[in-house]
């Protein structure tokens, strides 16, 4: 009988004699880029003494040269460092132009080529606590096969034309990186604000007990082409509607903003689910990319405990009775805005509840998987709004999305309302 395998115990390990050992150039900035570590071989790149370092934010230390007016190692190591706390995980630069100022010689530069990567580490918390920048340095090899001290061209093995190649693709492809990233940033930011824009809804303010939660699908600028509204009408009566325009992005999110707009005017002026989207279909046919929309209107009346509703081609909404009980605002059911080649009168269904009962309204990224079909999807809605019933309006869209597997967003867009009645 074989025993069992000898344990052996491994030494214990001291980091800080490893770090500062490590033959690679090491520096640990804090989250405001303040340098709180530095190893034995990042003096030795640089000719500097740990004093001189510690407690200096980087670019303090190491500033871009003055006499070089296509200096750009600051602005590109901070881009980098500020990738890093944003994104939260490690960016790889390209080569970089970095000159470092020349001790005991004010105002005097050395030419320094360098090789970076920037690494966060995380705190518990998941923010960014500590930035690892490991740099190395290149600046022989760039001095000898590309700052103009290499032989002749055709002196150069393949090899020396590989890596000079290899250099001014890496340098390129840093620049473009760097314009897309701005590009993104700048229509990233006008999408926010568009969507932000579009989505105010100023007669929230007056009901304590709603929950809106708006996701956009994983990956796309943060806007997108579903929608949320809310309108107070007469007789302490109000209306919510979810809508979904086919398509994500910019263009989606501006089909999104005139449909929503719409269909809160036609509400207010008519105070009927059914005429509102029946105005609402009308006015799609002369709108591109509003076809196929769907949307949810129902109306709350608090003094006949009754909605009334009409759905244009949207997931039913469901309402749960305070002993948990569901109920599925299925009756009132027609295709989308503009699927019908002529117009028909949208129908329009009633619904008692009792105080306390909750209305859900939400789009089909909520529900769908892929794989499934829709009812598995709105099975499992049901069941998590019943084992939770009890939860106010705002805990209770945060719990949804989690046990849905959706709180992070999810491949569509999401949106969702719960209304406590």
């Amino acid at each position: 009988m074989r025993g069992r395998p000898e344990v052996v115990a491994l030494p214990e390990m001291d980091y800080a004699a490893l770090f500062a050992a490590t033959p690679s150039p090491y520096l640990v900035l804090g989250p405001d880029l303040v340098i709180v570590e530095v190893n034995q071989a990042y003096l030795d790149a640089t000719g500097r003494i740990r004093t001189e370092l510690l407690g200096k934010q980087i670019f303090e230390a190491f500033p871009d040269n003055p006499a070089d007016p296509e200096a750009d190692g600051v602005r590109n190591l901070s881009a980098s460092l500020h990738r890093v706390l944003t994104l939260r995980r490690p960016d790889t630069m390209a080569l970089q132009k970095y000159d470092i100022p020349v001790m005991d010689e004010p105002g005097a530069f050395e030419e320094r080529w360098w090789s970076p990567i920037n690494t966060p580490i995380l705190a518990p918390d998941g923010s960014v606590q500590w930035i690892i920048h490991r740099v190395e340095d290149v600046t022989a090899f760039v001095q000898a096969r590309v700052a103009g001290n290499q032989p002749p061209l055709q002196q150069l093995t393949k090899r020396d034309a590989l890596e000079a190649e290899l250099y001014a693709r890496a340098r390129e492809l840093q620049r473009l990186n760097e314009e897309l990233r701005l590009a993104h940033t700048r229509e990233r930011q006008v999408a926010v604000t568009l969507q932000e824009a579009m989505l105010q809804v100023p007669d929230l303010a007056r009901h304590s007990d709603v929950a809106v939660r708006y996701l956009p699908a994983t990956g796309s600028l943060n806007v997108c082409g579903d929608w949320y509204d809310m309108v107070n009408l007469s007789d302490s009566r109000f209306a919510v509607a979810v809508g979904d325009v086919v398509g994500h992005g910019l263009e989606a999110a501006a089909v999104m903003g005139m449909l929503r707009s719409a269909l809160s005017a036609a509400i207010r002026a008519l105070e009927s689910p059914a005429r509102a989207l029946e105005v609402l279909g009308l006015y799609a046919r002369s709108v591109d990319g509003a076809l196929n929309t769907t949307a949810v209107k129902a109306l709350v009346d608090p003094r006949s405990q009754l909605i009334i509703y009409s759905n244009a081609g949207h997931p039913p909404p469901v309402l749960m009775h305070p002993d948990g009980t569901c109920d599925l605002l299925d009756k009132a059911t027609d295709p989308p805005l503009g699927a019908r080649p002529q117009h028909v009168p949208r129908p329009q269904a009633g619904q008692p509840y009792e105080p306390g009962a909750t209305l859900v309204l939400y789009t089909d990224g909520l529900i769908e998987r892929r794989g499934d079909d829709i009812e598995k999807g709105i099975a499992r809605l049901v069941d998590v709004l019943r084992l939770h019933r009890t939860l106010g309006p705002d805990r209770l869209a945060d719990t949804l999305l989690a046990h849905l597997g959706v709180a992070g967003g999810a491949h569509d867009d999401i949106a969702l309302v719960i209304v406590r009645l």
